[in-house]
């Protein structure tokens, strides 16, 4: 099977590409001299591969910081990479009749739910990355293609080169004896990359439509997750140090970016499929056994 891919590189899309060798993955990628926002040369990857019946969507201006400093400025890279190159795949979906499988985030919550977010609740982004993330799950549904769109939270992953993902700079830290205070009061739900890849499998294969949160089966705070770790990989659990995310904020200066104080996301939707999502602790094991071979 052949599939035309975005992102294909990244701390994400680089796993679904090793976990997936009976895939042929079509790469849309400025090293491949193609730009998401330059429609023509865009469009050429869709006319040379016909018999490829899916686009995979990973390609997005991640950095929410940077983001923030972008705020509200469309002409700026977060907007034009996230929506307008999504806009652009969308299009050509449209025009050469391909499934959208798109990756997202649990970013276009506002974080204030008291318990898990399910894909009923209603987005609403209280920063720039994730309004962008938003901006673009609307592209695609008012466009009316055969799509999917995953929400992924928080991926972590046993090896990647370029970037490291919270899990392995917590390993780094207890590592080298020093850690950052960990919050108490804020909640995300770390997803264990390889079960991202065997669901964006089941997605090619099956095409099923509509919003799936595509996060891990547990959820907790920075603080727990350190325990978590240090417990599985056999640190020291004394150096790890309480803090909260209500006093790093009122350390901030006034107009930094607004943080969610609960992120976690229900995955019961796409567990129902038969797809496994691990807890952190089950990822976490399976990523000492990975990193022991």
């Amino acid at each position: 099977m052949k599939i035309i891919g975005t992102g294909l590189s990244g701390l994400v899309g680089s796993r679904i590409v090793e976990l997936n060798p009976g895939i042929e993955f079509v790469e849309i990628s400025l090293e491949k001299g193609i730009d998401l926002l330059d429609l023509s040369s865009l469009e050429q990857v869709f006319i040379n591969n016909p018999d490829a019946p899916a686009v995979l969507h990973l390609a997005a201006f991640t950095d929410t910081n940077v983001a923030w400093s972008q705020n509200q400025d469309k002409s700026g890279s977060c907007y034009q990479v996230n929506v307008v190159g999504t806009q652009n795949i969308v299009d050509l979906c449209k025009k050469y009749d391909k499934y959208l499988i798109h990756i997202s985030t649990d970013f276009v919550f506002d974080g204030t739910k008291d318990g898990k977010y399910t894909e009923e609740d209603s987005p609403n982004p209280i920063e720039w990355y994730g309004e962008t993330k938003y901006f673009a799950e609307k592209v695609i549904l008012d466009s009316g293609i055969k799509s999917s769109i995953l929400r992924i939270t928080f991926p972590y992953r046993s090896n990647h080169d370029s970037k490291k993902d919270i899990v392995r700079k917590i390993i780094d830290g207890f590592k080298a004896g020093k850690l950052y205070p960990q919050w108490t009061d804020h909640f995300t739900t770390p997803t264990f990359i390889d079960d991202i890849a065997s669901a964006v499998k089941y997605f090619i294969e099956h095409q099923p439509s509509g919003i799936f949160h595509l996060a891990g089966s547990s959820s907790q705070s920075p603080y727990e997750m350190c325990l978590l770790i240090a417990d599985v990989f056999g640190f020291d659990r004394n150096i790890v140090v309480q803090s909260t995310l209500a006093d790093y904020v009122k350390s901030l200066p006034e107009g930094s970016r607004p943080w969610q104080h609960n992120l976690s996301m229900d995955n019961t939707k796409i567990t129902s499929l038969g797809i496994k999502m691990k807890t952190l602790r089950e990822g976490l094991e399976e990523m000492k056994k990975q990193l022991e071979l």
